[in-house]
């Protein structure tokens, strides 16, 4: 059963209340580092540089990517400043997360330019 959209930042929201989200770049790419992040949660708005720093830092890795809202929209899930990215770190959460993403508006990636070498 798919989630509503605001059901979904409820979510987040809660994961944050329960000390179980990690907010912006940095802290996103040690919740991977550190093997505690479950899913990543990624702002279509994100700059493309964030975006790389986070997917280079998730390879190799099985753990969920998906695209939800802006960064202002992100953030404020949290109760934060607007955010590129924001990890999940309990299995329980993320697992309510990602049923609830099964829309298409949640999980499109934005557009990105093919690398060339």
């Amino acid at each position: 059963m798919n989630r509503s959209r605001s059901d979904v930042l409820a979510i987040l929201g809660l994961a944050r209340r329960a000390g179980e989200a990690s907010g912006g770049t940095e802290a996103v790419r040690q919740a991977v580092r550190d093997g505690r992040a479950k899913v990543v949660v990624m702002a279509t708005d994100a700059s493309p540089t964030q975006l790389k720093k986070i997917r280079s830092t998730i390879h190799n890795r099985t753990i969920p990517q998906v695209f939800l809202g802006d960064r202002s929209t992100l953030g404020a899930a949290i109760g934060a400043a607007p955010l590129a990215a924001i990890a999940v770190t309990d299995a329980s959460l993320a697992g309510r997360l990602l049923e609830g993403v099964g829309s298409e508006e949640a999980t499109d990636a934005p557009d990105e330019p093919e690398r060339r070498r």
